[in-house]
């Protein structure tokens, strides 16, 4: 039995020695494997169902082709993340624009565009939307985005749905009255539904329940079929601490749930959504570390890694917990207790505060696993390191995806002195 670990029937050492580290490798087939269930489970036939990938888990042009060819959605929330989508090619019928401060530039991009909606975070958004629009002299769909008061049990940074939350209307308020006022009067602007988001790497549906109930209250409002949109935020994971839903039970559920309520209410919709970027991506992800320096301080036993935090942010902005093995020592007995640190300059420079792994030595390979979703989206060149690669990989068959930044391109945007 081979002694060194392989994802996706590749070998980590030879992954290392030819595309170096840290690495970012993602299986493919895995994620194509997770879309493909949000596909079959998501459905009804009382309404039509629909999946959009949440860009902002993890974007890239290659991303995209893979949602082109699973024929899913997107959300979108910034020109950066419009602009790869059109150069993939993405059918602007499936992107919706989300965030609480469009910028003009933005707007006008999705016009000009002829994507599916935006997603109408306030009543100053939506200013700027009737306003650009009647520039252009054309008109789009958008959904409306409510505060629907649910906090959801996970981190206080990733909980995005509490009386006080930046996004929003609340779903009881008078600015919500006023908008739904605004966009019934507008030439310009088509109310096409609702969007809720009750935060991140939730286990419990219960949420989710309370979000379908105060949107379907919504909808009771109006003569016509609306679409739903429940966000994201299903958790997958990490350590062995974490107890996910299967996608399965998690979409047959609200599913059920949705058309019972329906039936309750004696009213209708015309869609449904849900935005899974993190349970479609995050398993998929595993990033692989040369282990350098080793110290022990009176009680910890570090072992220093050549990435950390500008790499992967998680664990020092919201605390946020991983596993980790010696890839080339992956079947070897657990003999020993470390600290995991990075190399940036901070001493919140902490990846994985305690894990049991064999006894390590420098230039042995890390790597930590579900690193798919919001590592590379938020790395960054702090201490001006730079940003790492990564790989595909399909069928056993790797593929670079991204290039490696190199340090001329560090500083190509500098002007010289």
């Amino acid at each position: 039995m081979t002694n060194t670990l392989e994802i996706n029937s590749v070998n980590t050492n030879y992954l290392v020695n030819k595309y170096k580290t840290p690495l970012l490798v993602y299986n493919e087939d895995m994620i194509e494997d997770r879309i493909d269930s949000y596909k079959e489970h998501f459905k009804s036939s009382l309404f039509k169902t629909n999946i959009l990938y949440a860009s902002k888990a993890f974007s890239c042009k290659y991303m995209y082709s893979i949602v082109n060819r699973k024929n899913i959605g997107i959300d979108v929330v910034s020109y950066g993340e419009l602009y790869t989508a059109i150069k993939a090619k993405v059918n602007p019928e499936v992107i919706y624009f989300h965030g609480n401060n469009k910028t003009a530039d933005e707007i006008k991009l999705g016009l000009n565009y002829k994507i599916k909606a935006f997603v109408v975070d306030n009543l100053g958004e939506l200013d700027d939307m009737e306003n650009i629009c009647k520039e252009l002299n054309t008109t789009t769909n958008v959904l409306l985005r409510m505060n629907i008061g649910v906090e959801a049990h996970t981190h206080e940074y990733i909980v995005t749905s509490h009386i006080d939350s930046k996004f929003g209307l609340a779903v009881d308020g008078e600015a919500t009255i006023e908008a739904i006022s605004r966009i019934s009067n507008s030439k310009y602007l088509n109310l096409s539904g609702f969007h809720s988001h009750i935060g991140s790497q939730i286990f419990e549906l219960d949420g989710y329940y309370a979000a379908i109930d105060k949107l379907l209250n919504l909808c009771t409002q109006f003569d016509y079929p609306l679409t739903l949109n429940l966000g994201g935020g299903f958790g997958i994971t990490y350590t062995d601490a974490d107890s996910p839903q299967s996608i399965e039970e998690t979409c047959s559920n609200i599913i059920k749930y949705t058309e019972n309520k329906l039936k309750e209410l004696n009213i209708e919709i015309d869609q449904l959504l849900i935005e899974p970027g993190r349970s479609i991506v995050g398993e998929a992800g595993y990033t692989l570390y040369t282990i350098g320096n080793e110290k022990k301080t009176l009680n910890k036993h570090y072992l220093f890694i050549d990435g950390g935090m500008s790499d992967n942010i998680r664990p020092s902005l919201y605390q946020a917990e991983y596993s980790c093995d010696i890839a080339n020592k992956i079947n070897s007995k657990k003999t020993n207790t470390y600290t995991i640190a990075g190399k940036c300059c901070e001493s919140g420079d902490i990846l994985i505060k305690e894990c049991r792994l064999p006894k390590a030595e420098k230039n042995d390979t890390l790597v930590v696993y579900s690193c798919g979703a919001y590592g590379y989206s938020m790395a960054s060149n702090y201490n001006k390191l730079t940003i790492p690669a990564v790989v595909f990989i399909k069928n056993g068959e790797d593929k670079l995806i991204i290039r490696r930044q190199s340090v001329e391109e560090l500083i190509e945007r500098e002007c010289d002195v």
